[in-house]
C-alpha cells in the first residue's frame, strides 16, 4: 500500500488568493460596511420569529421559486428573469463561472468592487482592470480595448459611491462581445436602475443585494435580473438550496409588507448623504459625489485615520492605493481614502466629531 506524504496542489490561480479579511472587531458605531443601520424591517423580522418549525427542520424550495416571484414583482419583470442566491457574490460568482472559460478575460473598472478579480481567479479567469475616467465613469473605450469576455460594471460603484454614464454603459453593451455584469447592489440609493436595458438585451445580467436598502445583509439573499436563457445558466452554475427558507421569508416580507419602511430608510440616506457630505467638507475634506449609502472621502494615510477612530469607538473602511484618476481628490491623496456608511444623524455626529479630532 502507497502512502502518500503531500498535499494534493490547489489551483494554480488560487496562489495568488488570500481570504477576505476587513477589521470587523466590534465597535461602538460601526459605519464600514454598508448595511442598513436603522435595522430589521418590522415585517421581515416577524416573519422569521413566526417560522415553523419545519422550515428548519425541510429543505428550502430548490430554486427559491416563491422568492422569485416576490423579486420580480419589485423588479418589474417576470419572474423567468430573475435568478436568486446566497447574496449578490453568489450570483456575480456563478455568472463569471457560467460564461467563462478558464483563460478568459475579464474587463472592470479600477478601482471597483474588490471580490470581482477574487471571483475571477478562482474560477481561472484573467482579470483586466481599467483605471476610471477623471469623471469616475468606466471607460468605454479601454475596456473594450482589453478584447475581453466579459465585462464587469458597478454602478453606483464600490467604493467611489459614483454612477457610471448611461451613455459608456450604453456603449460598452453596443460593442461587447460577451456577457456584461452590472451590479447594482446600491441601486435603490441612485434613485435609477437599468432594468429596461438589461430586458432588451440578452448579454446583460443585473446583480442586486437584499443587504443593503432591505437590511438583511446577515441572510444573504441576492439575485440577478436578465433575459431567461441567461439566469438560466446562472442558476445551472449555483445550484439549488441556495437560499435557506427562513431568508426567503423574511425577504418575501420585506419585499411585500416592508416596501414603505424600506423607501423612508432610503429617503433618508439620501437627505443624510448630502448633509453629511456638507459636513466633511467643513471639516477640509473633499468627498466624492455619492450617489449610494456611503460616503469615500480621500485622506492621507487612510489606516492611520481608520485606527485613530476606531480608538474613539467608529469603525470606518480605511483603502489604500486605490488607482485613482488623475487630477482628482482622490489621486491628490495617492489613493488613500475612508468609506463611511450613512445611518441615523446620531451616529454621523459622532463620526464628525472623531474625525475633528483625528483630522490635522
Amino acid at each position: 500500500m502507497t502512502t502518500h506524504t503531500t498535499s494534493p496542489r490547489a489551483r494554480a490561480s488560487y496562489a495568488e488568493l488570500s481570504l477576505y479579511a476587513p477589521d470587523r472587531r466590534p465597535c461602538d458605531v460601526d459605519l464600514s460596511d454598508n448595511t442598513n443601520l436603522w435595522g430589521v424591517p418590522p415585517a421581515a423580522e416577524r416573519a422569521m420569529r413566526e417560522a415553523a418549525s419545519d422550515a428548519m427542520a425541510r429543505y428550502p424550495e430548490l430554486y427559491a421559486h416563491s422568492l422569485k416571484n416576490a423579486l420580480a414583482q419589485y423588479a418589474g419583470v417576470d419572474t423567468s428573469c430573475i435568478v436568486t442566491g446566497c447574496g449578490s457574490d453568489d450570483v456575480l460568482d456563478s455568472a463569471i463561472r457560467a460564461f467563462g472559460e478558464p483563460g478568459d478575460r475579464i474587463a472592470l473598472p479600477d478601482p471597483t468592487f474588490p471580490m470581482i478579480p477574487v471571483f475571477a481567479r478562482m474560477n481561472a479567469l484573467t482579470p483586466v482592470p481599467v483605471r476610471l475616467t477623471s469623471a469616475y465613469d468606466a471607460d468605454a473605450d479601454a475596456l473594450l480595448a482589453t478584447d475581453p469576455d466579459i465585462v464587469y460594471l458597478c454602478s453606483p460603484n464600490n467604493p467611489t459611491g459614483t454612477s457610471l454614464a448611461r451613455a459608456a454603459i450604453d456603449a460598452i453593451v453596443a460593442r461587447a462581445n460577451g456577457l456584461i455584469i452590472l451590479d447594482e447592489a446600491y441601486a435603490e440609493f441612485a434613485g435609477w436602475s437599468a432594468v429596461e436595458l438589461a430586458m432588451r438585451s440578452h448579454r446583460v445580467l443585473l446583480t442586486r443585494t437584499l443587504s443593503k436598502a432591505f437590511g438583511l445583509a446577515g441572510l444573504r439573499i441576492g439575485y440577478g435580473i436578465g433575459a431567461p436563457e441567461l439566469v438560466a445558466a446562472v442558476e445551472k452554475s449555483r445550484g439549488p438550496y441556495k437560499v435557506s427558507a427562513i431568508a426567503a421569508r423574511a425577504a418575501m416580507a420585506a419585499l411585500g409588507d416592508d416596501l414603505p419602511w424600506v423607501r423612508e430608510r432610503v429617503d433618508a440616506v439620501v437627505t443624510l448623504r448630502a448633509r453629511f457630505t456638507d459636513a466633511l467638507r467643513a471639516l477640509g475634506l473633499e468627498p466624492l459625489q455619492s450617489r449610494a449609502n456611503f460616503v469615500l472621502a480621500p485622506v492621507a494615510d487612510a489606516a492611520k485615520v481608520a485606527a485613530a477612530l476606531r480608538n474613539r469607538g467608529i469603525a470606518v473602511r480605511p483603502f489604500e492605493h486605490l488607482n485613482a484618476p488623475a487630477c482628482t481628490p482622490l489621486a491628490a491623496t495617492r489613493g488613500s481614502a475612508i468609506r463611511i456608511t450613512i445611518g441615523p444623524w446620531p451616529l454621523l455626529e459622532r463620526a464628525l466629531g472623531a474625525l475633528h479630532e483625528v483630522l490635522p
